[in-house]
């Protein structure tokens, strides 16, 4: 972390380029503009900032869940994830939106930091997985990872945090990446965030599978289309039909409710 202008400056200059959606300021530019954001090297912080990949998941979670709604209102970056919140926050007048799709997000962080002095370090997947994605950042992105770390299957009250973070901070790594699941990932972040001296800690779920190749992803004219929940189904219907015959449907009342109600475009900062 360098000197310069305090971080409540880069905030602030921040809501300019977000848009609200369900009550969660969703970053609204694209994902070259994030990753420039993310490796400016003018801004200071003494505490570590988190950013989440989020999509319609977590935002019809964050309406069902208070506290998880404060976690991600306190996070300094959500990026929208799906497709579904970029179309909503155009309609919203945020024209210049696209989609911040996490691992994409992920790659693009990785290509731009190779042959700087940022270190990554990667944290989340099962046994094993995080070394695999170890060598495709280093071999393939160019990156350099500091350390890596497979979280045990616990609770995500139960992690012991202060040695998580001491294994972080040895490796002086300045960008954490959490690859678990919503909204275990941004809770873990969270709670990570009160002991790492990193500059970002960022929540990009299926990434680390993405990349290693454990998980197939959807072809981009499926993602495009906003498709792409449709395909991770057919994938893997057992784990995922019940999120899915729930979120979509309640992604959309929740915002046609704010319609009918005269919220749709209120600016609520």
């Amino acid at each position: 972390m360098s000197n310069g202008e305090p971080v409540r400056d880069l905030k602030y200059e921040l809501l300019e380029q977000e848009v609200k959606i369900l009550g969660i300021n969703i970053f609204a530019i694209d994902i070259a503009k994030a990753v420039k954001l993310l490796l400016k090297s003018d801004y200071e912080s003494l505490e570590s900032r988190c950013v989440s990949a989020t999509g319609a998941h977590g935002l019809v979670y964050s309406k069902r869940n208070y506290i998880f709604r404060k976690i991600l209102q306190s996070f300094f970056l959500n990026l929208p994830d799906g497709m579904p919140s970029a179309w909503i926050g155009r309609l919203k007048g945020a024209k210049k939106m696209q989609r911040c799709y996490g691992p994409d997000f992920f790659k693009e962080t990785m290509i731009a930091s190779a042959n700087t002095t940022t270190a990554h370090f990667l944290c989340g997947g099962k046994e094993g997985v995080a070394a695999i994605l170890k060598e495709v950042c280093e071999t393939q992105f160019g990156a350099t990872i500091s350390g890596t770390y497979c979280p045990p299957f616990l609770d995500v009250s139960d992690y012991d945090y202060p040695a998580i973070a001491q294994t972080i901070n040895e490796t002086k790594a300045k960008i954490v990446w959490i690859g678990l699941s919503t909204p275990k990932q941004e809770i873990f972040a969270s709670n990570l965030s009160k002991y790492t001296k990193v500059d970002y800690i960022c929540c990009v779920g299926a990434a680390f599978d993405f990349h290693i190749g454990n998980v197939k992803q959807a072809p981009s004219w499926v993602q495009k289309i906003g498709m792409e929940w449709f395909f991770r189904l057919i994938m893997e219907p057992k784990r995922l039909w019940k999120r899915y015959f729930e979120i979509v449907p309640l992604f959309i009342y929740y915002n046609f409710a704010e319609l009918i109600k005269g919220n749709f475009l209120k600016k609520n900062r």
